[in-house]
């Protein structure tokens, strides 16, 4: 993976700034070789030494941006020894008020600025270079104070956006972070659900195991086929029963909530009666059957029933004027059910978690079954799944 040009020069500090003060003294020589040679204060080698000289704090200016600082206010002693000014001398001092007031606190940043810019003023006041009275000591002290003024603003504008950005950053972090912890919560608040309902068939199917044991036992000396069809029912019952607590380990129900009311845990039964609640409510349901159900065990019957209830609660919220279907197909292995409707479906909402979505996502994926949810063509939503069964073997009594 290549780095650009922004990423070599934050790896590489130092050589960065270096080419930065080399661009410089590249600058002022362009600079001198454009004006007339009868006006050059000194010869081109002379002043391109000065001026590599004045140009050199601008290479520490982040990897040792005080010393630095000293060594460009050290330079002002230049103009009195050689009665002239190098012109990388100005731009080293507008670079470094820069990058102390876009990369410091403000407190540093003032510091710098003044440090920098209060002795440029001494000099310009007191011994100003030769060749400038004519424009006054006063014009080039508002004139050097205006430009370090302007860097030092353009840095803290640097500054306020970098702050500004990281912040923005973090915020996204600590969103992602929340989001990702509500999915995580909405997930295990549904799988503690699951286990609840599943730990409820169990217990049924423990009691059923229970009382066919008694009237086996109480029957076996006076009718003993009775017996072993109730003992056969046991076994087929016991089988189910360890599918179920197979899934229920399965969603680890560790928490230590309260039991919720118990009560029967709708089933296929329940679903025309569903489907007559949410018609009442106001969205014309059918419902179509396809196949007969036969022995099914009732953690998936359940898992129909919730399906299809959360598939037609949403599409009596989102769907607005439109009808709606259930099917139902019972096949030998595996029991489908699809939900449509012809409405506008859910409007998308990106900041909330659908937690019906993710009950039905578990509860199939709980069966290894397949679910499909969206739009569908032509307008309308649907909802489908299809789930595997293990038929319960039935002996006649």
């Amino acid at each position: 993976m290549t780095s650009g040009p922004r990423e070599w020069t934050r790896r590489h500090p130092l050589a960065a700034d270096a080419l930065l003060a080399v661009g410089l003294i590249v600058a002022e020589a362009v600079f001198t070789l454009l004006t007339p040679r009868e006006l050059w204060p000194r010869p081109l080698p002379a002043a391109l030494g000065w001026s590599a000289l004045c140009a050199a704090p601008a290479a520490l200016r982040r990897v040792a941006p005080w010393p630095a600082v000293g060594l460009a206010v050290a330079s002002l002693a230049l103009p009195a020894l050689l009665d002239f000014a190098p012109g990388t001398q100005g731009l080293t001092f507008i670079v470094l008020t820069y990058t102390i007031a876009a990369r410091r606190p403000v407190r540093q940043a003032l510091a710098a600025a003044v440090v920098l810019w209060l002795p440029v003023a001494l000099v310009n006041m007191l011994a100003p270079p030769a060749g400038v009275l004519e424009i006054g000591p006063a014009y080039l002290v508002l004139n050097n104070l205006l430009v370090g003024a302007v860097a030092f603003s353009v840095g803290r504008t640097v500054h306020a956006r970098r702050t500004s950005t990281e912040a923005l950053r973090e915020r996204a972090r600590v969103a992602e972070e929340n989001q990702r912890a509500l999915a995580e919560q909405a997930v295990a608040d549904e799988r503690r659900r699951i286990a609840r309902e599943l730990h409820d068939v169990v217990a049924h199917h423990v009691s059923v195991m229970g009382v066919l044991a008694t009237g086996a036992r109480r029957v076996l000396r006076r009718d003993p086929d009775a017996a072993d069809e109730a003992v056969a029912t046991i076994e087929e019952t016991g089988r189910a029963t360890l599918r179920e607590l197979r899934r229920l380990l399965d969603v680890l129900r560790t928490d230590a909530e309260p039991a919720a009311e118990l009560a029967p845990q709708p089933g296929l039964a329940g679903i025309e009666a569903l489907v007559d609640q949410v018609r009442e409510a106001g969205l014309p349901v059918t419902l179509r059957v396809e196949g007969t159900p036969g022995g099914m065990e009732q953690g998936v019957a359940l898992t129909v029933y919730r399906i299809a209830q959360e598939a037609l609660t949403n599409a009596l919220k989102h769907a607005g004027t439109a009808t709606a279907q259930v099917r139902l197909d019972f096949g030998v292995d595996a029991v489908e059910v699809e939900v449509t409707d012809t409405g506008r479906g859910p409007l998308p909402e990106a900041d909330r978690i659908g937690h019906g979505l993710v009950g039905m996502r578990e509860r199939v994926g709980l069966y290894g079954g397949v679910l499909r949810i969206g739009a569908r063509p032509g307008g309308g939503f649907r909802v489908y799944a299809r789930i595997p069964v293990e038929p319960a073997v039935v002996r006649p009594a």
